[in-house]
């Protein structure tokens, strides 16, 4: 299979924008869209380092989401496996109950490349992602000098939120990592699952109410970050409660600008980077070269401490815009 003719699937569980097209018929050289799930600075990059890749080797980049839900994951693997592609790169919603209908595609001759998430077994040929447990030891790093001095020796009261009931392992990796850094310096008196900002200020605001003397929020993703910073400046807790969280976002960098000192630090991923190496991947293993399985994309703390480096972060999600 030529490049030029090569199809390339990308079916994100959290995706960025693209429009949708129902009747778009298959053609050679034309791109189809599917259903986008989110739009945020993270997918976008994504999306973005996807697109730049397929672009610079005549490929085509057909777009689809599962809107987090593994029935429709299924259903649009099925899908591109009638239409034919010949790489599907994916971020899937379980390590284990994505496997069948990946592996399927397998089994009808496709690529699979994973980012982002992975897949338990050997489905996957390949697997493009930053190391979620890396992502809170990074935020962990940055919160312990911080934590020796609010607990003056003492241990600190903490409250955790993270996204369990949405990617468990996910979330698992991420606080487990956070806290494998910090537990002898922390009590956890509180663990709630919020990961969107609406819900997640509903919660931290219960959880400030129902803790008071909880001094530390720690929170495993973007949206449960943004909650967990307006949920203290809500209860008008500032200098007395504050947040370390996950993800990196033009709001969150400015979350860390701001003079109120409620978010500390935050640990973000190199979407462009990610995106354009699971393509890649895709691309090498359609054209039979050896690759690396297993890519470990770094990732990029940022703390409030070093406002020089979330200025040059923020200007750098201009490329994202």
């Amino acid at each position: 299979m030529s490049k030029a003719k090569r199809h390339i699937l990308t079916l994100a569980a959290l995706f960025a924008t693209v429009s949708f097209a129902p009747n778009v018929a298959l053609a050679e050289g034309k791109a189809i869209a599917g259903i986008v799930f989110q739009q945020d600075q993270y997918f976008r990059g994504i999306q973005i380092g996807m697109e730049k890749a397929a672009e610079a080797a005549g490929d085509e980049l057909l777009a689809g989401n599962s809107d987090s839900k593994l029935e429709k994951e299924a259903q649009l693997i099925d899908t591109y496996i009638a239409r034919g592609v010949g790489s599907i790169v994916v971020a899937p919603l379980s390590a284990d109950a994505s496997v069948p209908a990946l592996k399927k595609a397998r089994d009808a001759g496709i690529t699979v490349v994973t980012y982002g998430t992975s897949a338990n077994g050997d489905v996957a040929q390949a697997t493009v992602t930053s190391s979620d447990r890396d992502i809170g030891i990074g935020t962990g790093n940055a919160a312990t000098e911080f934590l020796k001095t609010l607990g003056n020796g003492e241990k600190v009261k903490i409250g955790t939120l993270a996204f369990k009931a949405l990617l468990p392992e996910q979330s698992n990796a991420r606080v487990e990592g956070f806290l494998s850094v910090v537990s002898d310096q922390v009590d956890i008196v509180a663990q709630q699952d919020a990961w969107l900002a609406e819900k997640a200020l509903a919660v931290a605001s219960d959880m400030l109410t129902a803790n008071p003397d909880i001094r530390v929020i720690y929170a495993a993703n973007e949206g449960g970050t943004i909650g967990a910073v307006q949920a203290v400046k809500k209860a008008g807790l500032e200098g007395k409660v504050f947040v370390f969280g996950t993800d990196g976002s033009e709001q969150l960098a400015n979350m860390l600008l701001n003079g109120d000192n409620v978010l500390q630090a935050t640990t973000a991923q190199q979407p462009l980077e990610v995106g354009r190496q699971a393509i890649e991947a895709a691309q090498n293993l359609l054209d039979g070269k050896t690759i690396e399985t297993n890519v470990n994309v770094p990732v990029l703390p940022l703390t409030r401490a070093n406002a020089e480096g979330v200025a040059a972060y923020k200007e750098g999600l201009k490329a994202l815009k």
